[in-house]
C-alpha cells in the first residue's frame, strides 16, 4: 500500500461502494444496516465497503459501535500536506542564500504575500512563480492561467491574478497567443539581484 497519504485515500475512494458507504456514514448512518439503506448497497457491499474504510481509519466505530468519520485523521493529513508545502516554500533549491532570503520574505506557503517594489526582486519573484506553476513548452488557456495565478493571489489584497499575469507576459516568463499562454521552454535568467 503506498506510503502517501493522498495516494491512499485515492485508492480507497477508488472503488464506489466505499465511496457511497462512506457518503452514509458522513451524513449520519450510524450501522451498517442505516449505511445500506442510505447507500444503496448490499449488505455484503456494505460489510465489505465498511471493513475497508475502518481499516484504513477513515471510519470509526465508538464505544456504542456507532459509526463516525475519523475527522481528526484528515485534519492530520491536511497538516502534513500543510508542512510538506511549507518547507518545499520555505527553503528553495536555488542554492542562492539571497534569492532564498528574498523568496521567504515575498512568497509563504505558496502565496504571493506581495510583489518586491525593486525591480531585480520582483523578476526573480515573478520567475519563481511561473517555475512553480507552469510547465516549460506546455499550452494553457488563460482560464487556466487564471485559476492557477489566482491561488497565489488569495492571501494578497496588493495584487490579483490578472496584475500578475500581465507581468509574466511583460517578463517573457509567459508567452501569449490568441488567448493561450505557454511558459517558454529552456529560458533561464541569470539571477540578477542587487
Amino acid at each position: 500500500m503506498a506510503t502517501d497519504p493522498t495516494e491512499q485515500l485515492v485508492r480507497l475512494f477508488a472503488e464506489e461502494s466505499r465511496v457511497r458507504a462512506f457518503a452514509a456514514v458522513a451524513l449520519g448512518a450510524g450501522n451498517a444496516e442505516q449505511v445500506a439503506r442510505a447507500a444503496g448497497l448490499s449488505p455484503r457491499e456494505t460489510a465489505v465497503a465498511l471493513r475497508r474504510l475502518r481499516e484504513q481509519g477513515v471510519v470509526t466505530a465508538g464505544d456504542d459501535a456507532e459509526l463516525g468519520v475519523a475527522y481528526g485523521l484528515f485534519k492530520e493529513y491536511v497538516r502534513a500536506a500543510a508542512q510538506r508545502d511549507s518547507e518545499e516554500v520555505e527553503s528553495p533549491a536555488s542554492g542562492d542564500e539571497r534569492a532564498d532570503m528574498i523568496l521567504r520574505t515575498f512568497v509563504r506557503d505558496g502565496r504571493l504575500v506581495r510583489l518586491p517594489a525593486q525591480w531585480t526582486r520582483k523578476k526573480l519573484v515573478l520567475r519563481h512563480i511561473a517555475e512553480r506553476t507552469f510547465e516549460p513548452g506546455v499550452e494553457y488557456p488563460e482560464r487556466t492561467v487564471n485559476e492557477k495565478l489566482r491561488a497565489w493571489c488569495e492571501d494578497s489584497d496588493d495584487i490579483d491574478h490578472v496584475t500578475l499575469r500581465r507581468h509574466l507576459v511583460d517578463l517573457h516568463q509567459l508567452h501569449r497567443s490568441e488567448g493561450v499562454y505557454r511558459r517558454p521552454a529552456g529560458y533561464a535568467e541569470a539571477a540578477d539581484i542587487a
